[in-house]
């Protein structure tokens, strides 16, 4: 005989709206505790496809469902279910059909899916030679879009307003993996160039999913830093303004950077607050500077003096220990460098 939650979970079938609305209301609201989920985990194999068929149904329908998914999708458990079932493409297909009311909750869906490995793999089409990498340019390319739209209060709905933003945390995850670092990094589809240019905006998430994306890239620094300095153009300023204090820099500093550095130092600026974003700018940093080209290079902006105002600035413990980590990087590796350029003898 059906449990009562085998008969709820049955109803989500039903061919009559009303029940059908009934029933998703009562998940999604069973999803928001520990005992809900606890108890829904058990009927994963029938709730699970339930759901995702619901997505795809009116918004009065498919906004509890996806709900539901997305509480679900923070049991690693069902999370690993919902990626083996194929949901990541079919949350793909979803965001990209035309009028879309969910692509919020479908986009934070996807977040908690890439926080595991064959979610990432999923994502990036690993396998798939003809269509890797086409849901991760679709994804930039809304992340970027998305942003320019919001800032001219295009959306009517006041819980849509930046629908995307949360693309930068899907960012973080993909760029754990190699795989996903290499595609960020790949020249030829220019993706890292696309969301670096983000930073700029006032979107703390859309900030922080930046940072951490570059700060992943940056372990590829060994193998990939005349990629990573192909566009150091947007790289440099994303990963110094952060960490150059709260000083107007004179002619004196800025005479030696770059011009998008040094206009931007010579101004008042809004200093970034979130010491978590400060900390992966000088990891990134530190990554880039493990290099010799790669301190070259951050010697060529002038960033050890960056690094230096911003360090007499700095009063959060973590972020200092970041600048010193550099720091003496900078002091061996110039030391063991003196040889190479006092040759003249």
């Amino acid at each position: 005989m059906a449990t009562e939650l085998e008969e709820l979970i049955g109803f989500l079938s039903a061919p009559s709206p009303p029940v059908k609305k009934a029933a998703v209301d009562i998940v999604r609201d069973l999803t928001g505790s520990e005992d809900g989920l606890h108890s829904l985990s058990n009927y994963a194999n029938t709730v699970l496809p339930s759901l995702s068929r619901l997505l795809s149904d009116d918004k009065e329908v498919s906004e509890p469902a996806a709900e539901a998914l997305v509480n679900l999708s923070q049991n690693a458990g069902l999370a690993a279910k919902m990626v083996e079932m194929g949901l990541i493409k079919i949350a793909m297909d979803m965001l990209y059909k035309l009028g879309s009311s969910i692509t919020q909750l479908l986009v934070m869906l996807l977040v908690n899916l890439t926080q595991l490995d064959d979610g990432i793999s999923s994502l990036l089409q690993i396998g798939d030679d003809k269509m890797q990498g086409l849901y991760v340019m679709k994804l930039v390319r809304s992340f970027c879009r998305s942003s320019e739209t919001s800032a001219s209060h295009s959306f009517v709905t006041p819980l849509q307003d930046d629908p995307f933003e949360h693309v930068g945390s899907i960012l973080v995850n993909i760029s754990k993996k190699e795989e996903g670092r290499k595609m960020l990094l790949d020249p030829k589809r220019g993706l890292l160039k696309q969301i670096i240019r983000q930073f700029d905006s006032s979107s703390l998430l859309r900030k922080k999913g930046v940072s951490g994306t570059i700060r992943n890239c940056c372990f590829e620094a060994e193998n990939q830093l005349q990629n990573l300095l192909l566009i150091s153009e947007f790289l440099w300023p994303a990963l110094l303004l952060p960490v150059a204090g709260n000083k107007i820099y004179g002619e004196q500093d800025t005479s030696k950077m770059p011009l998008e550095l040094g206009s931007a130092l010579s101004i008042d600026r809004e200093p970034v607050k979130d010491p978590e974003i400060r900390v992966q700018a000088l990891e990134a940093i530190y990554l880039i500077a493990l290099q010799e080209a790669g301190r070259r290079a951050l010697w060529s902006v002038n960033g050890p003096r960056i690094l230096q105002v911003g360090y007499e600035d700095e009063e959060d413990p973590k972020v200092m220990e970041a600048y010193e980590q550099i720091g003496s990087l900078l002091v061996h590796g110039s030391e063991s460098e003196e040889p190479s350029t006092t040759t003249s003898k």
